[in-house]
């Protein structure tokens, strides 16, 4: 089973820059999106029969939304405040999370989408963040006893170590690479959950999965990762291959992001 995860920057621009044509090309079953910025339907009505599609929308118009894709059934799907508890209705906390279950032949799989603040350091913007990364630790407890087999993927806005930015010692005390940040996917890892990636990718800077816009960047490869895939012991135990698709040049890129790719034995 090939699952990707990727932040497209607008589902809108990333259909005009040639998402459509990557989706056909990758041979995923199941890819999860964030930040698609789009109305309910739009992904459906793009997409066709090919894939069941599953999203939660942004209450703040133009922003967020999260959405899962499935070339199988996609089941019992739940989003937001129905599962992140009533604290996560706040309109900058929607359009964050949903999850489903996928069938394989190993067993059901339990995918989740999310995408995290970006936050501002010293700003209400870094009080919404840190409150959702508790919502998310306490959700990510509950799936743990719930489901043997669960992966929870998408942009989480923190690059962990100093081998996930480039610019790690420009970037100290900036928004994505706060200690305070850092910790909690220290707790998520204690807590059993694994970053199959950085596993499989070994103690190395890199490969990074989000390049700024602005300068020469991606050009210099000057990039963070800050784009998982945390699976459970159960279904991390079965990966067999990591790849970031990394864009060969700046012009053909059609997000900001490199798609995070994970094959999975199942």
């Amino acid at each position: 089973m090939r699952i990707v995860s990727v932040n497209v920057n607008g589902v809108r621009a990333a259909l005009r820059k040639g998402m459509l044509e990557w989706l056909e090309e990758v041979g995923a079953d199941v890819v999860c999106l964030q930040e698609v910025r789009a109305p309910q339907d739009l992904l459906a009505a793009q997409l066709g029969d090919t894939w069941q599609v599953a999203d939660h929308i942004s209450e703040q118009k133009g922003r967020s939304g999260v959405a899962i894709l499935s070339r199988g059934d996609l089941t019992d799907v739940r989003a937001g405040a129905e599962v992140l508890g009533d604290s996560a209705s706040a309109a900058t906390h929607t359009g964050r999370w949903v999850e489903g279950t996928v069938g394989s032949p190993a067993g059901p799989v339990r995918v989740v989408s999310v995408y995290v603040h970006s936050g501002e350091a010293g700003t209400p913007k870094m009080d919404d963040k840190y409150a959702f990364l508790e919502l998310m630790t306490a959700r990510l407890a509950q799936l743990d006893e719930q489901y043997e087999r669960v992966v929870v993927m998408g942009d989480i806005n923190i690059a962990h170590t100093n081998n996930d930015i480039k610019n790690w010692k420009g970037n100290l005390k900036s928004a994505g690479f706060l200690p305070e940040e850092r910790a909690y996917i220290d707790r998520w890892i204690e807590a059993g959950w694994v970053d199959v990636h950085r596993i499989h990718s070994g103690d190395v800077p890199g490969p990074y999965t989000w390049w700024s816009q602005r300068g020469k960047a991606f050009d210099n490869d000057a990039g963070w990762r800050i784009d998982y895939q945390l699976a459970s012991p159960a279904l991390a135990g079965a990966v067999t291959e990591v790849s970031v698709g990394r864009a060969p040049s700046y012009d053909t890129r059609w997000s900001d992001h490199a798609p995070l790719i994970v094959d999975y034995a199942l």
